[in-house]
C-alpha cells in the first residue's frame, strides 16, 4: 500500500534534524553526548514547579509571560518590552525563519555550526549560503559585507566551542545594518560575555538564549530572545500565529525562579569551566588536539584521527559522546564537561583505549 499519498508532497523532501542519543536508562553511564549540565538546576526553580502543580492548572498560563520576562529584563539590563520567551530556544529560533528570514536575498551561517540551521531553511523555504569555517574552525566573519538577507551567528560555536570576540560581534552589526544579525547564545553562561549589551545601539541585533544549559534546565524547555522592542513584538506575532500559550505555568514558575537565583547557574558554570580546563589538560597530554573551549564541551581530535574507534570504543565502556560524520570533522569528537570525577574516568579510559 502506497501510504506516502496521504502525506503532502513537502513532507517528503524534509530531513530533519537528529538530536544526541538519549538511552532510556542512564544509570551507569556518563552521559556526554548532548551538552547537558552536570549539575542539577536551582532547589529554588524546583520548589517553585512543586508549588505550581495544582488546581490552578486547570486555567491557561499566561500568554503574555510578564513575570518571567521581567525577571529576564532584569538579569539582562533591559525592559520587559526587550524579551521574548520560548519553549526552548529551537522554538525561538524556528520563529525567527518566518519573522526575519523570508527574504529575497539568501541568509548566510557557517558550514560547521548548529546544524537545525539548515532544517529551519528546508521547513521555511529560506535560501541560504555557507561559509566555511577557517581551516583552524576559526570563523571568518569579514564574509558578512551586508550581502545577505539575515546573518546567523552561534556565540559561541557548536560543535567547535570556539567564540568571537564582542567587538568582532559589533563589527559585523556594522557592515550588515539593513538585515536582523541573530547571536545564538545557547553557551553563554561558560564563557561569561553576551552581545546583549549591544543591543540599545543596534536595532538589527537578535540574541537567543537558552535554559537548558546554564540553568541545567534542559528538560524544562525554556529560553529567550533579546532584541529591540520591534523584533520582540515580531516574534510575538508570529508565535500567536502558531500557539500563543507556548509556555505552561510549571515552566514559567521554574524558569522565572531560575532566572531570579542565577548566582546559583553562575556557580555551577564556574565549576564546569574548572573541570573544562583540566580535562582539556589532561587530553593534550594523551595527544589529543584540543580546540579552546568557551562552551561546556570541547571538540577535540584524537592523535591518529580515528575518532570514530574512540568513539565506538568508550560506548562499550558507557562512555557518551558526540560524533560526526560530516567530512570536515569526522576526526574530531565532541565531549560534554560532566562533573570533576567523571572527567576523570574518561580520561582513564581514553588512556586505555590508547
Amino acid at each position: 500500500m502506497d501510504n506516502k499519498k496521504f502525506l503532502s508532497p513537502y513532507l517528503w523532501d524534509l530531513t530533519p534534524y537528529v538530536p544526541g542519543y538519549q538511552p532510556e536508562n542512564t544509570e551507569g553511564l556518563i552521559k556526554l553526548n548532548t551538552n547537558e549540565n552536570p549539575y542539577p538546576p536551582s532547589p529554588k526553580a524546583v520548589q517553585a514547579m512543586h508549588n505550581a502543580i495544582g488546581e490552578k492548572l486547570k486555567l491557561y498560563p499566561s500568554f503574555d509571560c510578564l513575570e518571567l520576562r521581567g525577571a529576564i529584563a532584569k538579569e539582562e539590563g533591559l525592559k520587559t518590552e526587550n524579551v521574548f520567551v520560548g519553549n526552548g530556544s529551537d522554538e525561538v529560533l524556528s520563529l525567527c525563519f518566518p519573522a526575519f528570514f523570508k527574504q529575497e536575498k539568501p541568509i548566510a551561517f557557517f558550514d560547521i555550526t548548529y546544524a537545525f540551521y539548515k532544517v529551519y531553511c528546508k521547513f521555511y523555504e529560506v535560501d541560504y549560503d555557507l561559509i566555511p569555517l577557517n581551516e583552524d574552525f576559526t570563523a571568518p566573519l569579514d564574509a558578512f559585507n551586508g550581502q545577505y538577507g539575515g546573518v546567523l551567528i552561534a556565540n559561541p560555536n557548536a560543535p567547535t566551542s570556539i567564540a568571537n570576540s564582542l567587538e568582532e560581534i559589533e563589527a559585523v552589526l556594522k557592515r550588515n545594518p539593513d538585515c536582523v544579525v541573530l547571536v545564538d547564545e545557547a553557551y553563554q553562561m561558560f564563557w561569561g560575555q553576551t552581545a546583549a549589551g549591544l543591543i540599545e545601539r543596534y536595532p538589527n541585533l537578535l540574541v537567543v538564549r537558552t535554559l537548558s544549559k546554564g540553568y541545567s534546565l534542559a528538560g524544562l524547555r525554556a529560553a529567550y530572545a533579546l532584541g529591540q522592542p520591534h523584533l520582540i513584538r515580531a516574534l510575538i506575532n508570529m508565535r500567536d500565529s502558531f500557539n500563543s500559550y507556548n509556555l505552561d505555568a510549571i515552566a514559567l514558575a521554574g524558569a522565572t525562579a531560575a532566572i531570579e537565583d542565577s548566582s546559583y547557574a553562575k556557580a555551577n558554570a564556574k565549576k564546569v569551566m574548572e573541570t573544562r580546563a583540566t580535562f582539556s589538560r589532561g587530553l593534550e597530554e594523551l595527544g589529543y588536539t584540543v580546540l579552546p573551549s568557551s562552551a561546556n564541551f570541547v571538540f577535540a581530535r584524537p592523535g591518529d584521527g580515528d575518532a570514530e574507534r574512540i568513539f565506538q570504543a568508550l560506548g562499550e565502556r558507557n562512555i557518551y559522546v558526540r560524533y560526526f560524520t560530516a567530512e570536515r570533522i569526522k576526526e574530531w569528537l565532541r565531549i560534554s564537561i560532566g562533573t570533576a570525577e567523571e572527567m576523570e574516568r574518561v580520561l582513564a579510559a581514553l588512556k586505555e583505549i590508547g
